[in-house]
């Protein structure tokens, strides 16, 4: 979703490992790596920040082949998941600071069309989660309100 409206592909990023099996280096056990998880969690990271963390500092690729559950499931069995999704939640918080930049910027003609199109990425995400229970049927984004929170 990240490149939907530019005609760039972009080739600059990570790749998850082949294998579905726990490689041979990862000394932790299915138990010690979920503690990791929750710690992490606790100490205010984000799910992608944790399992960046993990990956760098732990040489953990993917928790996943680890544990058996994703890190989802292990923050929601731990009660830690949040109420909004992160990618909806930093999508949001993109189009807070453009609106931010807009009223100092009355000029920007250009940013007005990418607020358009982040608050169309806004409206086309929380109607998965809509779909999916992830969120409140009730949730509405509005560009006022947003900018409040």
């Amino acid at each position: 979703m990240g490149r939907m409206h530019t005609h760039r592909h972009g080739k600059s990023h990570s790749i998850r490992p082949a294998t579905v099996r726990a490689p041979s280096w990862i000394t932790l056990d299915a138990k010690g790596v979920e503690e990791l998880v929750v710690k992490y969690s606790k100490d205010g990271l984000t799910p992608s920040q944790i399992g960046i963390k993990l990956r760098d500092q732990h040489s953990i690729p993917l928790i996943k082949s680890i544990t058996k559950k994703s890190m989802g499931q292990v923050l929601e069995e731990n009660d830690l998941k949040s109420e909004m999704p992160e990618d909806l939640e930093n999508i949001v918080n993109k189009a807070v600071g453009l609106q931010k930049h807009l009223k100092v910027n009355k000029g920007d003609n250009r940013n007005v069309r990418s607020l358009e199109l982040i608050e169309a990425k806004v409206h086309r995400l929380s109607v998965y989660y809509k779909r999916i229970g992830r969120i409140p049927k009730t949730w509405k984004y509005k560009s006022v309100v947003a900018q409040l929170e």
